[in-house]
């Protein structure tokens, strides 16, 4: 059973799913998407930026 005080939430308290954010591009080019330690600040502008007409990251870094 998930507890209910864990996970990602809005400014209102509402609980925010972040496998229904679709993962941009510029996400899967960059260096950060399978590092763990970066998950959650990744989580975090997506969910930001969910309805925004383009997609912006200052930690973007290419994948070499």
């Amino acid at each position: 059973m998930e507890n209910e005080f864990e996970g990602y939430f809005d400014d209102d308290g509402n609980r925010l799913d972040p496998n229904l954010v679709s993962k941009p591009g510029l996400c899967v080019s960059c260096k950060h998407d399978d590092d763990p330690s970066e998950e959650i600040l990744c989580t975090l502008t997506r969910l930001d930026q969910q309805d925004s007409d383009e997609f912006q990251c200052f930690a973007y870094e290419a994948k070499k």
